[in-house]
């Protein structure tokens, strides 16, 4: 399975991808003021650049430190003697642990969030919102779970698990995707689910700065930052920042500037 890790990632991603991409035409959750052309192909753009970016920085990804670790015997789980499931299982729960403090920090840090705000500035929330991330973002996230993945000394398994439900998760929970109240209800004890991340998207700072979590709800919950819903309402709501409205910002160059601009 490790040997083909590209190529089960590649796999998930489009199959996830194009199954929102369905939903979201056949049971949308909010209509779109502005049209799929006007943004999907500069975001879809941004994954293409940040996937040749870090296949070329970092040809091994968090698959190979993973595998490096084990066999140097580094990290916290090579030391220790417990079951390979209970490994597995720690090594998951963990990894969104951090990326839950990950995503905390890079709202927190003024310098940071110039970076992750073109993923705010997004004026709509959709299957290509849950993708569109600048390029340095991506490769400082990268850095970070190299050195997560090779202090922890988690199982290449728990690594690729880890990052395919990441990226399907994100795909999923920023789809604009209508889902019965009660399933949502329940879903969101155990998942991040759109209506409960879409708050985070919302142009009021008090709701961007709530329900950080990609994968599981409870750090949210845990560490006070969970919000049940947004003051507007789902369908009142404002999605993206007050400086970036214009449509222009939505195309590649300018996202690809936007960190160094001064706004």
């Amino acid at each position: 399975m490790l040997e083909h890790e590209p190529w089960i990632r590649l796999g998930c991603f489009a199959g996830v991808l194009f199954i929102m991409m369905l939903w979201e035409c056949w049971a949308p959750r909010r209509p779109q003021q502005i049209g799929r052309l006007g943004r999907w192909p500069h975001n879809l753009l941004l994954v293409v650049i940040n996937t040749l970016l870090l296949r070329l920085f970092f040809p091994l990804a968090a698959v190979g430190a993973a595998i490096l670790a084990s066999e140097q015997g580094w990290g916290l789980f090579n030391l220790l003697s417990i079951p390979w499931w209970l490994t597995l299982v720690l090594s998951l729960l963990i990894l969104d642990l951090l990326i839950y403090l990950q995503h905390r920090l890079f709202h927190g840090l003024p310098w940071l969030w110039r970076l992750h705000r073109v993923h705010h500035a997004d004026l709509e929330f959709d299957v290509t919102t849950g993708l569109r991330f600048h390029p340095l973002e991506i490769v400082l996230s990268m850095l970070l779970k190299l050195a997560a993945v090779t202090l922890l000394g988690a199982p290449a398994l728990a690594v690729l698990l880890f990052e395919v439900l990441l990226n399907a998760s994100s795909m999923f929970n920023h789809g604009n995707v209508k889902l019965p109240k009660r399933l949502d209800a329940v879903l969101r004890l155990i998942l991040v689910t759109p209506d409960m991340h879409r708050v985070h998207h919302s142009v009021i700072p008090h709701e961007t700065d709530s329900n950080f979590g990609f994968n599981l709800p409870w750090w949210d919950r845990l560490f006070g930052t969970y919000l049940a819903q947004p003051q507007a309402g789902q369908q009142g709501m404002t999605i993206g920042l007050t400086q970036f409205r214009a449509p222009a910002e939505q195309r590649l160059l300018q996202l690809l500037l936007q960190p160094f601009r001064h706004k």
